[in-house]
């Protein structure tokens, strides 16, 4: 089993990066993409869940918001920053927070990748892109960047980490959730 894993993790990473390779010297990867910062009303979305649910941003009022977009389910780095978040289940849940992980992979891949792994957490499809463009994520290889998103009851950008560490990205999210004053449950 776990052969087969790695094998298959092997197998698509090599496939994206040959992917993004093309991409990249056909000249299509997104060019002047929108900036966001902190401060800044984050973009609605309305977006399938790998768990068969719709997620609309503007539906998730009264919690604080993250999203962890990743470029391709299935290859080495994705894998583990997704293990890391799911390993960090616990320690999230104390925070008034939905979490969730963001590709532009179809629905059914990141169902099945949501299931190979045993996450407890959605994984959200933008296959068309809009989203991730309407984010600033999609890069010039033709996926999104690794960043994720920290967003604050008021639907306002509070935090935007561009330098993801896929090992420790869990508990780097947790440590975060608590500098920004983030509400613990009760």
């Amino acid at each position: 089993m776990r052969a087969l894993r790695a094998l298959r993790i092997i197998a698509t990473t090599a496939a994206a990066a040959a992917a993004g390779i093309i991409t990249r010297a056909a000249g299509r990867g997104e060019r002047g993409p929108v900036e966001l910062n902190a401060g800044d009303p984050a973009p609605d979305f309305a977006l399938p869940g790998s768990d068969g649910r719709l997620y609309r941003l503007s539906d998730l009022s009264g919690d604080a918001v993250v999203i962890a977009w990743f470029p391709k389910a299935f290859t080495g780095g994705c894998t583990k920053e997704c293990e890391s978040l799911g390993s960090s289940g616990a320690a999230l849940r104390q925070f008034r927070v939905r979490y969730f992980g963001a590709n532009v992979d179809a629905p059914e891949t990141n169902r099945r990748f949501a299931a190979s792994l045993g996450i407890d957490y959605p994984v959200l499809s933008d296959p068309d892109q809009t989203t991730a463009r309407a984010y600033g994520v999609m890069g010039a290889w033709g996926f999104p960047s690794r960043w994720t998103f920290y967003i604050g009851t008021t639907g306002r950008i509070l935090a935007i980490d561009r330098h993801v560490r896929v090992m420790t990205h869990g508990r780097d999210i947790v440590a975060r959730l608590g500098d920004l004053g983030v509400a613990r449950r009760t």
